[in-house]
């Protein structure tokens, strides 16, 4: 019988958004079944105490898994430091997971696609994550129902421990051999912002597990298994989050049933890949919308 990956949800100061998350995952059909690990980082000023603290009596109340574990941390580590530290504990220990934050709602079926997939390319070295969201893409129906693409993304997403082996968070190292030709293939011929992410670490001002470890499934030659509707809706992006501003372009509509198609060939799906990059390429709008975008993140909504 197959052994269901563990959960770690990381969560910190959202009460509305973590209790929101938690009710959509205990509706998973695995749910019950599956082991889930809570992890709270510390408040990193007074001002986030009171939110701390709901949020973290907001995870023992009685939500139907198998067994929860919470990790509650004593001082704020961050988000890119907490993830590191429990996806590397915890997948040491069960060999694979599948990891969570709190501004994010599961499809009913998520827990099912991540656990099939992750048993279906156990074995496959070069499949190195399962992402659980999928872009609001033009077309949808034109991609199969589950495809390849080389970007690791982190709005859902499951893993081994035989990838995140590879996962390095020197960026320098990581970099090192970077050639133009590498650049342009990593952002999706400049059609993404990845390689900024990269400049932006390098100088200080953010500090993105998230791009690391796309570097170190790039490096590898690693692919990622989408879903063609997304069985993850972020919900952060309402200017709330630490890391995230107030934007509808990633909206889209969850998955209504399981996923039964899963690629035999480990490749990447080119259809895929250019819808994909159409949505990067695309996604911002014309001159007036992006306007619109700004002045709603700068002044908010009424």
């Amino acid at each position: 019988m197959q052994t269901l990956a563990p959960i770690i949800l990381f969560v910190y100061n959202r009460p509305k958004h973590t209790r929101r998350a938690l009710a959509a995952l205990e509706k998973n059909l695995l749910a019950k079944d599956s082991l889930l690990y809570i992890i709270s980082d510390a408040a990193k000023n007074a001002d986030a105490v009171e939110n701390v603290n709901q949020v973290r009596a907001i995870i023992r109340e009685p939500w139907d898994f198998k067994h929860i574990t919470i990790i509650e941390r004593q001082r704020n580590w961050g988000l890119a430091e907490n993830v590191i530290d429990g996806v590397t504990k915890i997948i040491n220990e069960h060999d694979k997971a599948i990891v969570l934050e709190d501004d994010l709602e599961t499809s009913p079926y998520a827990l099912t696609y991540f656990n099939d997939a992750l048993h279906r390319y156990e074995h496959e070295k070069r499949v190195m994550e399962i992402s659980g969201y999928m872009y609001p893409v033009e077309h949808p129906k034109r991609l199969p129902k589950s495809f390849f693409f080389r970007v690791a993304n982190s709005w859902g997403w499951a893993t081994w421990k035989r990838a995140w082996n590879h996962f390095n968070p020197n960026i320098d190292a990581l970099t090192a051999h970077f050639k133009r030709k590498d650049i342009r293939r990593f952002s999706i011929d400049g059609t993404e912002n990845f390689w900024k992410q990269v400049k932006e670490f390098k100088a200080g001002k953010i500090n993105s597990w998230a791009i690391r470890w796309y570097l170190s499934v790039f490096n590898q030659d690693g692919l990622i298994l989408y879903p063609r509707q997304s069985m993850i809706q972020n919900i952060g992006t309402d200017g709330s989050g630490t890391h995230s501003d107030l934007d509808d372009v990633y909206r889209v509509e969850l998955a209504t049933q399981k996923v039964k198609y899963f690629p035999k060939e480990i490749v990447e799906n080119d259809k895929a890949y250019e819808a994909i990059k159409y949505f990067y390429a695309h996604r911002k709008g014309n001159i007036v919308e992006r306007l619109i975008r700004f002045l709603i993140k700068k002044f908010g909504r009424k």
